[in-house]
This record gives structure tokens, sequence and C-alpha cells, in this order.
């Protein structure tokens, strides 16, 4: 329920969209105002665009690594619920927890994906029934219309990945309990034509990239990103056709029952059509802010983008989501030494592995140079700039090279693993170098909503589903690794094997993804749409134990952290039990 009363300051005016609500209530029957008086707001030019405002807020909450909220407390997100990471221990169950332990059922897991998204939509809807009061001049408010269908579309998306095929409300705006709300799931198939054809109405109305005071502000070239992103879902596996619900299932709620290699090729085209506007690129720069050589930098620097824009960090940013100075994401990755409070929990050891040598090689690979007894030595620099590990410097509060000690024996801090990390890990992507948690300086962050690098990701992986490897491919895992700082080798191949089958091309993408987008959202979803999290997601997870000796030697020795269960019903999340009670025809998804 909104708050009651019209308050006039700025401030306390966004604080009237804050969602809260009864108990009791379902996100469908919140549709009185409590007095707000929505013909004031738009009345008022700036009420209006701070309306506008407050729908953009949440559109990378279900992604961000603490997502999860039990009460008043905020707790770790999907990077604990997959193979990412191991979850802190907290005094509740946790969304996240259940999915590691395979528990999740309707009752129990976490409701806000369903109920913030669906508080959105209806925001979207009374926004462009209300905007042609507003007084904007009607170029601006064209641009205002089209902003607010992409974020309708985007929460969509959220909801398909989370659910499948939900209820699609229009541009209907309910104002009273007697009004006939729709409660029934339309097909998968029809939310993907809405949320790309909502794209495609949205995009035309705007310009590719805002700039300048428009910074930060939704352009076409998102429109496009969030249409390509939508399609390669709708190819992937688990909806092409896969099929997984039983028999007497509607299955036409979770994907297509058919299969189509057209929909790869779609998705292709989607991603082609994004990298064919020339407005984005991957920022590559070597050498740090200081002009000491350091292979990867600009990895590092696109996080922080809005302190390099100079050197053209924000290029390889296509919509992010501003935040305003603070240390959130020191907060909620930096271990203990450092202030932080680890709620986004702790990698595990399969995803450190994942990272190939300096030489773009993997770790067990022939002529890797792989050191089981000097694990962090000659890697992927992305490793560096995600994951803290035995040795890593941060800034600390009584030290700007604070180096982080993780290992038993001698000299062994409240970093160690078993005392201040279950794996022998922490997480820094998103970390800017000169803040800490514990340290005054509130640095510029930022949260990406789309990368260009995901983009050519997305290019990268349909059209080997679609045709095979080619060369555009092994350009585009060149590109990303040439930013990465991984060498390009004498063939300029970056450590990749030559005449790749389409299997072998299939795997080194899908772990390319896992390292250059890890702890951004994506590998949550991405084992489950390529129909793999059986696997991924159902194995013993582990982590690194190091030893330090008398004499200084350190030994290193992988062990096992805790089992991950998965079982069939978790490829989609539940639709909320009290959503499901409330409304018969709301068909709750397979095997739950």
């Amino acid at each position: 329920m909104f708050m009651k009363n019209i308050l006039y300051s700025f401030l306390l005016i966004l604080a009237v969209w804050l969602p809260t609500s009864c108990d009791d209530a379902s996100f469908l029957d919140e549709t009185q105002t409590n007095d707000l008086d929505y013909d004031v707001v738009f009345a008022d030019s700036v009420y209006t665009v701070a309306f506008l405002q407050e729908i953009y807020r949440q559109m990378a909450f279900d992604v961000y690594p603490s997502r999860f909220i039990v009460g008043l407390n905020s707790y770790g997100g999907l990077q604990g619920a997959c193979d990412e990471a191991e979850t802190k221990q907290a005094s509740v169950i946790t969304t996240d927890e259940q999915f590691a332990t395979g528990t999740i059922n309707a009752i129990t897991a976490d409701e806000n994906t369903w109920k913030y998204v669906y508080q959105n939509i209806r925001r979207v809807n009374i926004f462009l029934s209300s905007v042609d009061k507003a007084p904007i001049t009607a170029p601006r408010r064209e641009i205002y219309k089209a902003e607010a269908r992409f974020l309708r579309a985007l929460y969509y998306f959220i909801l398909v990945r989370h659910y499948g095929g939900v209820p699609l409300q229009g541009d209907v705006v309910y104002t009273g309990p007697d009004d006939d709300i729709k409660t029934t799931r339309d097909s998968f198939e029809a939310c993907i034509k809405y949320i790309v054809d909502e794209c495609d109405e949205a995009g035309s109305k705007l310009q590719v990239r805002p700039r300048g005071r428009d910074y930060g502000r939704i352009g076409r070239g998102a429109c496009m990103a969030l249409k390509a992103r939508t399609l390669l879902y709708a190819a992937s596996p688990l909806y092409n056709g896969g099929n997984y619900a039983p028999d007497g299932y509607p299955k036409e709620l979770v994907g297509y029952t058919d299969y189509k290699l057209e929909r790869w090729e779609q998705a292709m085209e989607a991603a082609a059509a994004v990298i064919g506007t020339n407005q984005y690129k991957l920022f590559v720069k070597h050498t740090d802010g200081d002009g000491k050589a350091e292979p990867g930098w600009a990895y590092y620097a696109t996080f922080v983008a809005a302190d390099y824009y100079r050197d053209g960090a924000q290029d390889a940013l296509i919509l992010d989501l501003q935040k305003v100075k603070n240390t959130d994401l020191h907060q909620l990755y930096s271990p203990p030494t450092c202030g932080g409070n680890m709620k986004a929990g702790y990698p595990y050891q399969g995803l450190v592995d994942a990272y190939p040598m300096k030489n773009g090689k993997a770790i067990g690979e022939e002529g890797s140079g792989y050191d089981p007894q000097n694990p962090y030595a000659n890697r992927d620099p992305r490793l560096d700039n995600t994951i803290i590990h035995d040795g890593s410097k941060m800034k600390s509060a009584s030290d700007d090279n604070h180096i982080i000690y993780t290992y038993l024996g001698e000299g062994e801090t409240s970093d160690a693993v078993y005392d201040g990390t279950p794996t022998g890990y922490y997480f820094k992507k998103g970390c800017h170098r000169a803040a800490a948690a514990n340290w005054w300086i509130m640095p510029p962050q930022t949260f990406p909503v789309f990368r260009y690098s995901e983009v050519l990701l997305n290019y990268a992986e349909a059209a080997n589903e679609f045709s095979g490897p080619s060369k555009a491919i092994y350009d585009i895992l060149g590109e990303i690794r040439e930013v990465a700082g991984i060498d390009a080798g004498s063939d300029k191949l970056y450590g990749l094997k030559p005449n790749m089958t389409q299997a072998e091309m299939r795997e080194v993408i899908q772990n390319e993804r896992r390292i250059e987008l890890a702890i951004e959202g994506h590998r949550f979803f991405d084992v489950r749409r390529w129909k793999i999290a059986d696997k991924t997601d159902n194995k013993q997870m582990t982590g690194m134990e190091i030893n330090k000796d008398s004499k200084g030697v350190k030994t290193y020795k992988v062990f096992n952290v805790r089992p991950h269960v998965f079982r069939d019903a978790m490829y989609l999340f539940p639709i909320p039990n009290k959503e499901a009670a409330k409304s018969p025809d709301l068909i709750q998804n397979p095997n739950y």
C-alpha cells in the first residue's frame, strides 16, 4: 500500500513509490492509490520525471549480488544459487540457500521478483496513461514513453526467465477491486513476442546511445540488446523445444513445443544489429590510471567507468544501473580485514579453475604452464580483477596495498580459510581500488545491465549453434581476451584451439561467459537455458586450503565445501504460492 498524503519534497515523493504492502495483498490487488493524487503528480514535470526515474531504480534488482531479502535484511544473490559461490551463513534460510540444497519450494521461495516486477509494470502503465497531461514538450514526452515501454519489456523479461510464460497485462491500469484482473498465464511464445515487439517499438523513438547529461538513460542500443538477449534465451535448449515439463502439463507455458534452428539465426541477427550500430566498442588498455603497465587493466576500469570515461571505459557499457557514491559492493564482497560483511558469499574453486592461464590455455591443458603449488601465477588477469585469493592486494583503512592472507599456520589472519571464508576466496569485481568498506572514500559505483561483451558473446553463441565455428566467432573471442590481458600468441588466437568442432566451440563459449560475466547474474540462468544445471549444480563444490609451515613454505589442497543438489523443478522459479492460491487459473510451474 502506498503512503498516504502527497509529499511535495522531491526526495519524499520518491518514497511514495517504494513498494510496501499488506501481507495478504496480491500484486494484482494493488490498485488503490490511497489519496496519492496522480493528477497532481502528472501536472508537474519534476514529479513526472521522478515517477519515471523510480521505475528505473529496480531494473537490475534480480541480478544484484544481495537481491534476496528477508524482513529488513538483504542477503546473497543468484551467485549462491548456482556453482559460483558459497552462501554466507545466516540465521534465516534464503532462496539462494534453498537452490543450493535443492529444497526450493513455492511457499518459502523469494516472492519479490513476482511482486516487484508487477508493481513496476503497473507503474509503467500508469505513466503511459497519464504522461500526456504533464507539462513536458512533445518530443521529450515521446522519449519518456519509449523509455517506459523498454522498462516494461525488461521487467517482463525478468519474469519470463524466472517463470516462463506469465500473465501479460497490456496497457491496462486496474483501478478498483471489482476490475476483472487477468491472472491466466500467456504462453512462453506470446511473452517472447511481446518483449521483442516492445523493444522494436521503443527503440524506434530513441537515439542509439544517449550521451552527455542523458548518459545512463535508455537508448535504442539498450532496446536492441534486450531483444538480442531475449531471442538468445528463446533459442536455447531449455525453451527451444526442450519440453522438460512432464506429460500432461501445458508445455507451451514454459517454452516452445517445437525446435527450430531458425531461432538461433534470429538471435544471431539481433546481436549483429547491436554490433552494427558501431556505437559501442570494447575498452582495451593495458596500463593503469598512473600509466604503469598492467595487462587487462581495462577490464577493471569498465566496472568503475565513471572515473575513466575520458579513457573510453563507458564505450563498453550499453546500459548500467548508476548508483550514488558508496561502497556497497565493498561491503558485500570484501574480507574482514577490509571491513566487508561478505553477504554476497564466497567463490568456489570451480569458478577459480575456470579462468585460463595468461597464455589463454586452460589450466589442465598441455602447455598451459599451470603450477598447482603456485596456482594464481600467470593466470588470466580477469581472475585477479574478480576474485580475492591468498596474496591479493586490496585497499584497507590502514594500508593502500593491504595483502590478503587466507592460509593456515604462522601469521594466520581473520581472512583465513575456515575463519573468514569457507572456500578460501572472496569477490572483488566492481570494487574501486581507491576505496574500502572500512574507509571513508565513497567512489562512483555502477552495475551493468547490458555490456557490449555480453552482446558479442550472444552473437558468438548463436552463430555457433546456427552454423558452427567461423572466423567471426574466433575474432570475437580474441577481442574479449585481448581486453582481459591474455597474450595473443604467435598465431593470434589468444590460446584458443584452431579448427574447433561445434561442440568444442560451444564449450569454450560457455566457459568464456562464465568468467567474463562472473557474478553479474548470468551464470544461474545460463546453465538453466543450456539445460546443463543438472550437471553444474548437482555436484560437490570445493574450496582451497592453504597451509604455511614454519619455513614459510605453502602447500595447496582442494577440499570439499558442500554438495549442491539439483532437481528438474529448479530449471524455473516456483510461482509464489500465495499468488497461485488466490488465482486458481494461475498454473504453477512443473514439478513444484
